[in-house]
């Protein structure tokens, strides 16, 4: 992985210092440290980072509303950072255009998996995104996507690289549309869903 630009968005000072210390670690450059939401809007604009790591919860603008406004005038990977774990949180982090959600405290060991998980999300989403012109058919292919992948990966057990080159494998050998695919494994799996439940029921009688 090359170095990459990156910009803070965290108010509490210890945290965005090892944040920025761990980063350097492993290749790459802090090009700005935002301590609440306005400032992390302004640095986007200014700075142009590769990736953003976004402290749901700041002051004066929360870190969901500024994501929500940089991602308005430039497409750039974030990575959400939160002490909280709730469910709400991290869906709605991912519907905004989230590509990855680290939990504090952040440990290296964690952060460079989700830089990389972020990065191949957006690649992906950016793909999808120049395939879709239509932004609201091009997000809800990406969920359709994402449904998919996590169908192949529990049913085939297989990591998420493995599931999208799958997916993208079986559309170019029987020349169909990516989407079209993703919709024949979603209704595949809802079909033998409902099988085993029935079988299931059986044996339970």
């Amino acid at each position: 992985m090359r170095g990459l630009r990156v910009l803070i968005a965290e108010d509490e000072g210890l945290v965005a210092t090892g944040l920025k210390a761990q980063l350097k670690a492993i290749g790459h450059q802090v090009v700005g440290m935002a301590r609440d939401g306005e400032e992390a809007v302004a640095l986007a604009a200014t700075a142009q980072p590769d990736l953003i790591l976004m402290d749901i919860r700041l002051p004066r603008l929360d870190g969901l509303e500024a994501a929500r406004r940089i991602l308005q005038v430039r497409r750039i990977p974030i990575i959400f950072v939160s002490a909280y774990s709730e469910a709400t949180l991290a869906q709605a982090a991912s519907e905004i255009g989230g590509f990855a959600y680290l939990r504090k405290p952040v440990d290296r060991l964690d952060l460079l998996p989700a830089i990389e998980v972020a990065l191949g999300r957006f690649r992906e989403a950016e793909a999808l995104r120049r395939a879709v012109q239509d932004l609201e058919q091009a997000i809800e292919l990406r969920k359709r996507v994402e449904q998919a992948k996590g169908i192949l990966m529990r049913r085939l057990q297989i990591p998420e690289p493995e599931a999208m080159r799958r997916l993208q494998q079986r559309s170019r050998q029987e020349r169909k549309p990516l989407g079209e695919v993703v919709a024949e494994v979603i209704t595949a799996d809802a079909f033998f869903a409902s099988w085993e439940r029935e079988r299931h029921d059986k044996r339970a009688e």
